[in-house]
């Protein structure tokens, strides 16, 4: 593209921006104003994409970590080509834009990742990073490389004080990940002010020790910052390219200072902006006919190259027939054969994380392409793959990623591997640690990215560690996550089945709640309960066609309530095993119904705090749980200390 039609294309995306933040009376024009030629030059030039098929798989993904700046993503999107209209533009942040206050992933064409919570952009594309390189190593041939992309970033001073950000660059740094390049939009401001009030860090000597390549010129040297990407890709490190940039660039009014952050410039200042850059202070959401063409023009190279690509997938595919296939099931994301887990007998002894590995494994075998890790905790989550390499510089075909004790990079990082499409991603920890990675599993549920979270160590049975691992309130803050699925398995044998239901599940994440210590295998009244399980529970023990109790009980309180019920014999008693409540919460009233029994008393049981609970039993004085933290010492000893035991179960229902 030349140069004028370049101009162009950064003075459009400046004005579009200023007039619908201006419309809108609200938004963020210091980055779209500060950044419009990385904008211009970056889809102008330098991506590889093409509008005609925004899904294309090879196409290289641009993410903005900084999401707050989304008009200048949506103001290049526009001109070069994608769904996106004046007139979508002119609905700004308006309910039912397809142009939010921040990107969102599946509502804007071109849109790669929802971004705003700095930092998780960048940890994203860490993750978009990871799958390209995992994708060329199982399907690349020396003649045909059908996976051939890159990954760009940008970010400002916000993304780089969050911790997410570090976590995610210091294990890009780790791994080479050479294919990864950052630009840092350094105009050294932030909301409050300069960010010298709380960020005097030397960024680039940080990037450095990450074991990144470091460069450095000017958000407004076009051709300088194409030679700077030259630069990045020929190196085997992960690229930072700090770009010093003033941040409301072009605007008086606000140019250089916090005001230009976080705020419209006003009406006065837009008008004084577009007479300081030579635009018509009467024309409003108005583009220089020259950069619509400049773009046609691109976009006809786009075509041309997608094209080519198109050529070349389709001779491998011919070529290599077997690898077609797999990539085929690979991006199906399904399985072609029904798993055969473990088999257990009533009385084993098996703690659900143990029978979630051997059904990790089994899930493994049949796809291929399922990869993930732990955040430092492979044994204790029991998420070994076998056989299977770590994922390395060396082994970039493996598939087990130690993430390191980085748990929100690691949660964040999985999205950025679902995102990009053609691989499944699983990620571990102990369940008390959600807590560090809840940001990254809310984006997963705001996207619909089905990541599979395994949450081990799951109650006061933790034991020895005491009350800073025992996570008495943490499943229910899950569960109050819109579209997060969490499964709570009562035994080996409900584990398997909950790993089925979790990859068949593919709309959202789902978390898998793993008990440390074993339970017991239980029996199962309802012969088809495998089928049952679907709607959220199943009869565990039948008691009776109309049961005077109903036990409803998660995961290893399945036991505990049959315990109980055995210790009752004055009355009929069903325990029903909920792998996951508010499934079951949301059936019919009849289906509801059938699986209690309709009993007189319907009563509770898990190892957590009482909340949402309370609409499926009789009354509030019906549940069976623990309001406090716990202690250290003996699971066992914890739960007696608690007064957690089926013979207080027990003494609750029968008064």
């Amino acid at each position: 593209m030349d140069k004028k039609g370049l101009a162009a294309a950064a003075l459009a995306v400046r004005s579009l921006s200023m007039d619908a933040i201006q419309k809108a009376n609200s938004g963020h024009p210091g980055l779209p104003l500060g950044c419009a030629e990385l904008a211009a030059v970056l889809y102008g030039e330098i991506l590889s994409h093409t509008p005609e098929a925004p899904d294309w798989v090879n196409r290289d993904r641009f993410i903005l970590s900084a999401g707050h700046g989304s008009m200048l993503l949506y103001a290049i999107l526009h001109l070069s080509g994608y769904k996106i209209t004046i007139e979508d533009i002119k609905q700004f942040r308006q309910v039912g834009s397809i142009c939010p206050g921040h990107p969102e992933y599946g509502i804007t064409e071109g849109v790669e990742a929802t971004t705003g919570p700095l930092g998780q952009g960048m940890a994203m594309a860490v993750g978009q990073a990871i799958a390209e390189t995992m994708l060329a190593a199982r399907f690349n041939t020396p003649e045909f490389p059908v996976v051939d992309h890159y990954t760009y970033v940008l970010l400002g001073e916000g993304c780089l004080m969050e911790g997410v950000t570090s976590e995610a660059c210091s294990l890009a740094g780790h791994l080479k990940l050479g294919k990864l390049i950052l630009f840092y939009d350094d105009n050294r401001i932030t909301i409050d002010g300069s960010a010298d009030l709380a960020f005097s860090e030397d960024v680039a000597m940080r990037y450095e020790s990450y074991g990144w390549q470091v460069l450095r010129g000017s958000m407004y040297d076009m051709d300088g910052i194409r030679s700077l990407v030259e630069q990045a890709k020929s190196d085997l490190r992960p690229s930072f390219i700090m770009l010093k940039s003033e941040i409301g660039h072009g605007a008086p009014a606000v140019a250089g200072t916090a005001k230009a952050h976080g705020a419209p410039i006003g009406k006065e200042g837009v008008l004084e902006a577009k007479k300081h850059l030579g635009l018509d202070p009467e024309r409003f959401f108005s583009v220089d006919p020259e950069a619509y063409a400049c773009f046609e023009v691109r976009r006809k190279q786009l075509d041309e190259n997608y094209a080519k690509w198109r050529k070349l997938f389709d001779t491998w595919s011919e070529t290599y027939p077997e690898k077609r296939k797999e990539w085929d099931i690979f991006h199906s994301g399904k399985v072609t054969e029904n798993p055969v887990f473990a088999e257990y007998k009533p009385g084993d002894m098996v703690a659900t994380r143990t029978a979630s590995g051997a059904a990790l494994n089994v899930m493994a075998q049949l796809y291929k392409g399922l990869v993930g890790g732990s955040a430092d905790l492979e044994g204790p989550n029991g998420v070994t793959l076998k056989p299977a390499d770590d994922y390395s510089p060396e082994r970039p075909w493996g598939r087990y990623i130690r993430f390191g004790v980085r748990e929100f990079a690691m949660a964040a990082i999985s999205n950025g591997i679902q995102l990009h499409g053609g691989l499944r991603a699983f990620c571990a920890t102990f369940l008390v640690f959600a807590d560090y990675l809840r940001p990254a599993l809310r984006l997963s549920a705001l996207m619909k990215t089905p990541v599979i979270y395994l949450f081990t160590h799951d109650s006061i049975y933790v034991g020895e560690d005491g009350p800073t691992h025992q996570p008495v309130e943490t499943i229910n803050s899950l569960r109050l996550i819109p579209d997060v699925t969490v499964l709570r398995p009562g035994d080996a044998e409900e584990t398997g089945i909950a790993w089925q239901m979790a990859f068949n599940h593919t709309s959202g994440p789902v978390c898998l709640i793993l008990t440390r210590q074993t339970i017991p295998v239980y029996e199962k009244d309802d012969p088809d309960w495998r089928n049952t399980i679907a709607c959220g529970a199943y009869i565990v023990r039948y008691g009776d066609v109309s049961p005077e109790v109903t036990i409803l009980a998660s995961g290893s309180e399945v036991s505990l309530a049959l315990r109980a019920a055995e210790l009752i014999t004055d009355r009929t008693i069903r325990v029903v095993s909920v792998i996951n409540r508010e499934l079951f919460a949301s059936q019919p009233a009849v289906l509801k119904n059938m699986l209690t029994g309709s009993a007189p008393g319907i009563y509770a049981a898990e190892a957590g705090t009482a909340c949402g609970w309370e609409t499926l039993v009789t009354s509030p004085g019906h549940i069976f749980c623990i309001s406090r933290f716990g202690e250290s010492g003996p699971g066992d000893k914890v739960a007696e200390h608690l007064g957690f035991t089926a013979e207080n179960l027990a003494k609750m229902i029968t008064g």
